[in-house]
């Protein structure tokens, strides 16, 4: 049982017409209750389907941690007659424990069963969700009683796709909701949302579309209701100030071809690199300071589309990084950092040369048949540079390849009865088709061969003094399969960040360490801190 059971709201998507709303007025959970049978092993859609049964994420969290809904006597938390019921003893008590699910319900009064059937802007969604919390932490309050400080009062946000936008909203824009609300949010997870805006056939949807709040999902738009400004046109930027960049977390789905909304015109207008309606590239985050200085946000990526039996929220893989990154101990933060790339001898001298360079990345934690995040090329979720990009001695920065976050838990380990915590990264960079002088060079090129494929064990074994404790505490051990058939036996030298995380690089394996033609060298960078 976690330590830190916050109180969970979660915050529901988009609902374009009237019967969509009215379907999740009539809701108890907004769609959080639906779980699946089903697990699409293959990017091809005729393959048949694995059987794999996910519950919900609410079943999940009712049974693995022991949460519980705020339903009493048909009654909502924001309906004027509820009143909790009695706990187990039978004695009537007061408010509603810490560890409770609460659902925002911002679409009842969009409904025509519960409302007007008219749908409100994003702006009165966030206000909303500000007063919900500060309903949500008076009632834990009364229950916890006198000994409770309303000001260590903390809940999290867990949102999809546009439930992260009003997110956002809320705690981006001090014009939509009270600083004292805000401050009660420790950590955000969104699965799938927009955070850069959709785009339909490569062009943002047009802010003179405001039919059902579609132009909710414009640049311009974004940045009236996010209350920032774009960078460099794009909105996928979460200030410093308005929220600690390391509790933002995004789930990133890729599997466009079992999104069925609008009958597959949806995928269709999405098209490659999406999860059927949000693009791979706009689905995630980026920190930037007062100096203009980012840093990517936890991110992880799974081979789910955005809804759907197939769908990201109803997801094995999606609720493992949830709670991880909620209740875990451990954060890894994965880069990959390119030395150089070596050219085939048989190019021209002096030509000038590009390349797409994919690097995929598969990340498993031991036992497990899902991946915490899984970036592939088949599957267009792959981080990618170009040849100039990595030979560019002005933007060195470029050569620092960000792959994705994973949080580890320590009752994993207890579970198997091991000191450690360990997962399995599977690096791999696809050999790239050359550009000679604007032209394609096809000469000794295979498709799908790699010039660096390997997978890399690691083993962390945290400090027992928690925070506070020093590099030297931490004891990390790694192996990349071809030189230690998969054994974690090698130590890992620890240097400390300044920021209190501690920095671990693996050289490549000697299978990709030789700079062969072509070829590519480069190191695995981890960046370990203790969670919570």
């Amino acid at each position: 049982m976690s330590h830190n059971r916050h109180p969970i709201i979660y915050v529901r998507g988009y609902a374009m017409t009237e019967a969509e709303r009215d379907d999740t007025a009539a809701d108890p959970f907004c769609g959080f209750n639906v779980g699946s049978t089903v697990y699409r092993a293959t990017v091809k859609k005729d393959a048949p389907a694995q059987k794999f049964v996910f519950e919900s994420p609410v079943v999940r969290l009712l049974a693995d941690f022991q949460y519980q809904s705020v339903y009493q006597n048909g009654l909502d938390i924001l309906d004027n007659d509820w009143k909790p019921s009695p706990d187990e003893t039978g004695k009537d008590v007061d408010g509603i424990p810490s560890a409770s699910i609460v659902i925002y319900r911002y679409y009842d009064s969009g409904s025509a069963l519960l409302g007007d059937g008219s749908a409100r802007d994003i702006k009165t969604y966030a206000q909303g969700l500000g007063r919900l919390i500060l309903r949500v932490r008076d009632l834990v309050a009364e229950r916890e009683g006198p000994g409770f400080s309303r000001e260590d009062f903390r809940c999290y946000l867990v949102a999809h796709s546009m439930g992260g936008l009003v997110v956002r909203a809320f705690l981006q824009n001090p014009a939509l909701g009270p600083a004292e609300a805000r401050a009660c949010v420790d950590k955000v997870f969104t699965y799938a949302t927009p955070h850069n805006g959709i785009d339909v056939g490569g062009i943002n949807v047009p802010s003179w579309l405001s039919a059902a709040e579609m132009n909710t999902f414009n640049r311009e738009r974004m940045a009236e209701f996010l209350g920032t400004a774009p960078v460099e046109g794009r909105m996928d930027y979460l200030p410093a100030a308005a929220f600690p960049a390391e509790r933002f977390f995004c789930m990133v789905g890729s599997n466009r071809g079992d999104y069925e909304a609008a009958k597959g015109l949806s995928r269709m207008f999405a098209g490659h690199g999406s999860d059927g309606l949000v693009r791979i590239e706009n689905a995630s985050l980026w920190s930037i300071d007062e100096a203009r200085r980012s840093r990517p946000v936890a991110t992880a990526y799974a081979f789910r589309s955005h809804s759907g039996y197939f769908g990201i929220v109803n997801s094995e893989e999606a609720y493992q990084n949830l709670v991880r990154f909620l209740f875990g101990d451990v954060r890894v933060d994965l880069w990959f950092d390119v030395e150089g790339v070596v050219l085939p001898p048989e190019l021209p001298k002096d030509a000038d040369v590009d390349a797409l360079y994919q690097i995929e990345l598969l990340a498993a934690p031991r036992g497990k048949r899902w991946y915490l995040s899984r970036r592939v090329a088949e599957e267009d979720s792959p981080a990618c540079r170009t040849h100039k990009e990595l030979t560019d001695p002005v933007r060195a920065e470029r050569r620092a390849i960000y792959l994705s976050t994973v949080f580890l838990a320590n009752r994993a380990r207890v579970k198997q009865d091991r000191p450690t915590l360990a997962y399995a990264m599977t690096l791999g960079v696809r050999v790239p088709d050359y550009q000679v002088n604007k032209k394609f060079w096809l000469d000794g090129h295979y498709e799908g061969s790699s010039l660096f494929r390997d997978t890399l064990i690691v083993e962390i074994e945290p400090p027992r003094t928690g925070d506070d404790a020093a590099a030297q505490d931490w004891n990390v051990k790694y192996g990349w399969q071809t030189d230690t058939a998969g054994r974690a036996s090698l130590p890992i030298s620890p240097k400390q960040l300044a920021d209190g995380r501690v920095q671990f690089t693996v050289p490549l394996s000697s299978l990709g360490a030789a700079a062969a033609a072509p070829g590519i060298t480069g190191r695995v960078r981890l960046e370990v801190s203790a969670w919570q």
